[in-house]
């Protein structure tokens, strides 16, 4: 083949006849003759597959980011490109991003973060002090003074100071170690990491974790990633989502038949059902956990956005130290944080923590161990952790900006989760629990059987197939319940409530009328 090429090459610049002794067309000729003798192969299979891949990788689905997304994304492109449409935009309320959706950052996170990426600022006047003081702190554990340094694998050391000294406020003076926090990338890193050490087993004594239904995708991906077997105890729709220990009962009884039950996650507030557990709930969760000796795992990253006047965030760690040494020093507990919600939404820094105590001392090491392979989180989201842990405090010159800002978004969210509960609920054919915290209505519709029938023919599940419908219709991208689990017959889809006052009225009105247009379609 390489003689070949070379004898065309050759035949392809004219040169005198007699400097090779044969003419051009001898030598074209002389290639073609060496081509016919060994053709060319074709190319062989490629190594990875969708049948060689890593099976565990194929079933992982992510419903937040799934088939409409990717629909959203190319209608984008086709207004972009000037195809009419019946809307002007994509309205993104799928996912709880809130800066995408318009919410301002926090003046005084986005000062100190952008003393610490460009330290010559610190001499800047324009810079409040506190804001220099933090970011002078953050810089000097860094090394080289620099937030482009990697950490320790377990975070930078005064940020975990930081975060235990802020456990410690919020719990009412529960003490935090800082050797039990560990600084991730997003609440999803720690989320993963925790399941990735606690599975184990195989057949019916691979390890079983326990998931709410509905819950958040990233808890159903990680489980199928792992090969874990996951276990599904239903939320109380009719009692406004709320968990139901007689309920765990029932899913850990019937899971020990097939594997191990060894991990109990708790979404709290719930995403994406928006409900608050009452303390005594929590209590008889931890009981359970006792009980059944179950790990614990609290995703507690909504704990700032509490909307209803009759519940309040109690975290898991202040609920299980007060209920006694039995309790304090045995059930295995980590609790999970993050930058990306609250009132920061910091979601593109992926700041995040965990607690994790009454761990076993040899597994600290091998958690550790486990965490050094990535090396460390992103360090820029380390500090933005640190700012949302140690804000401005009464005295300091930054503290009544931050205070109005921190609640003006909080308020917003408060107002919008009533308008968004109230508009959906004088819909026919749509009921919407009360929004008691998170960032996200669940409602339930009402899905004619004609239109199932017209989903199954397009292979979709039902709510995929209104979801569907609404994002080509009215260019409102949400999630079909179905993506984070439902129980059988009953259809949802999951909206963030983000967007500002108007744009989310208008939002609200659009699914309105589609609704009751796709009624009356397939009636």
């Amino acid at each position: 083949m390489q003689r070949a090429a070379l004898l065309v090459r050759r035949g392809c610049c004219p040169r005198p006849p007699g400097l090779w002794g044969r003419s051009q067309s001898s030598a074209a000729a002389e290639a073609s003759a060496v081509l016919k003798v060994r053709p060319e192969r074709s190319r062989r299979e490629r190594i990875l597959t969708l049948e060689s891949m890593n099976p565990q990788v194929k079933a992982v689905e992510y419903a937040v980011r799934g088939p409409i997304v990717l629909k959203a994304g190319e209608i984008e492109l086709e207004l972009q490109r000037g195809i009419k449409k019946p809307f002007t935009e994509v309205i993104r309320a799928n996912i709880g991003d809130a800066h995408a959706m318009g919410q301002q950052p926090i003046t005084f996170l986005r000062q100190v973060m952008a003393l610490c990426t460009y330290p010559n600022l610190l001499d800047s006047p324009s810079f409040p002090e506190d804001a220099k003081k933090r970011a002078r702190r953050i810089l000097q554990a860094c090394g080289g003074n620099s937030l482009g340094s990697y950490s320790a694998s377990q975070g930078v050391n005064c940020i975990r100071e930081d975060v235990a000294a802020y456990v410690t406020r919020r719990d009412g003076g529960v003490p935090a170690d800082p050797d039990n926090i560990y600084l991730t990338t997003g609440a999803s890193d720690g989320i993963t990491t925790i399941l990735k050490i606690l599975v184990s087993g195989g057949g019916k004594s691979r390890t079983g974790v326990l998931i709410p239904i509905p819950q958040y995708p990233l808890y159903s991906a990680v489980i199928s990633e792992l090969n874990a077997v996951q276990v599904n105890y239903y939320l109380d729709e009719e009692n406004c989502w709320a968990l139901n220990v007689n309920e765990l009962r029932r899913a850990v009884r019937e899971a020990k038949d097939h594997c191990d039950p060894k991990v109990l996650c708790i979404i709290n507030p719930g995403n994406p059902t928006g409900q608050v557990q009452s303390r005594k709930c929590i209590e008889d969760v931890i009981h359970f956990a006792w009980e059944e000796k179950l790990f614990l795992l609290a995703d507690e990253v909504y704990q700032d956005n509490v909307y209803s006047p009759d519940c309040r965030f109690h975290s898991f760690k202040k609920v299980l130290s007060e209920m006694g040494p039995e309790y304090s020093s045995n059930v295995e507990l980590a609790s999970f944080h993050s930058t990306s919600k609250g009132y920061m939404g910091e979601c593109g820094y992926r700041g995040g923590y965990m607690e994790v105590i009454n761990l076993h001392p040899e597994i600290k090491g091998q958690l550790v161990k486990l965490l050094s392979v990535r090396l460390c989180p992103p360090v820029s989201g380390q500090a933005a952790m640190d700012i949302v842990v140690n804000p401005p405090v009464p005295g300091e010159e930054s503290f009544e900006q931050f205070s109005r800002e921190k609640e003006s978004v909080l308020g917003d969210l408060a107002k919008k989760a009533k308008l968004t509960e109230d508009l959906f609920n004088q819909v026919p054919g749509i009921q919407c629990n009360p929004l008691q915290g998170a960032m996200y209505a669940f409602p339930r519709i009402f899905i004619p059987s004609k239109a199932v029938e017209a989903a199954q023919a397009h292979d979709m599940a039902p709510d995929m197939f209104y979801c569907m419908k609404l994002l080509e219709e009215t260019g409102i991208c949400v999630v079909p319940g179905s993506g984070f689990g439902q129980r059988e017959g009953t259809y949802h889809f999951r909206m963030t409530i983000l967007p500002p006052v108007e744009k989310l009225k208008t939002v609200l009105q659009k699914v309105k009328d589609f609704h009751i247009k796709f009624l009356e379609k397939y009636a």
